[in-house]
């Protein structure tokens, strides 16, 4: 039976060309964007909808992706890097996606909130719920703060586990064998 199994597994990652959860997880996505697609046109509020999604991704494609993309490119070049001499090689981890994921999730997180965090929309909030907006700004820096330090604390694990990995080990010393001689 478990023989069988792997090779209908094998057929339909070859037929399917990844992973047959792959293919799971895309049909669950396709359900629930279909359910919120159902929710949507019951509410219907689907031209709103429409007009928002359509708009975010002109926005996403025309102004943010451009302007992440330089970004990206100027943190991996890092021309204000000093010019030393060389020395031997250090196992240094690569740091680039340990600046980019907490960038990125900082910055998805202001997309979302930048009405609050900058104060944008005080007195709607305001008269919608009684709150206050002050600290929405202090938490966005907060939680900002955490990312980088998580990703901080990752890349030094990282990097000291390298380290460890690619130092060479003192070999113990070889026993002497007694020469045939006497």
């Amino acid at each position: 039976m478990a023989a069988r199994i792997r090779a209908m597994y094998r057929w339909m990652t070859a037929r399917y060309g990844a992973d047959p959860l792959h293919l799971l997880a895309l049909i669950a996505c396709f359900a629930l964007a279909g359910y919120a697609a159902s929710r949507v046109v019951a509410a219907g509020i689907w031209v709103g909808f429409l007009v928002w999604f359509v708009g975010a991704a002109i926005v996403h494609d025309l102004l943010l992706y451009p302007l992440y993309a330089i970004a990206d490119v100027a943190a991996q070049r890092r021309p204000w890097r000093r010019r030393r001499p060389p020395s031997p090689p250090v196992a240094w981890a690569p740091s680039i996606n340990y600046v980019r994921v907490p960038a990125a999730l900082s910055g998805l997180l202001f997309l979302i909130w930048f009405p609050l965090i900058l104060r944008f929309s005080e007195a709607n909030y305001r008269r919608s719920t009684a709150l206050d907006l002050s600290p929405y700004l202090g938490r966005w820096l907060l939680i900002t703060g955490v990312l980088f330090a998580g990703s901080a604390l990752a890349y030094a694990i990282r990097t000291r586990r390298r380290r460890a990995l690619t130092r060479p080990r003192p070999r113990p010393p070889r026993a002497r064998r007694p020469s045939p001689r006497g």
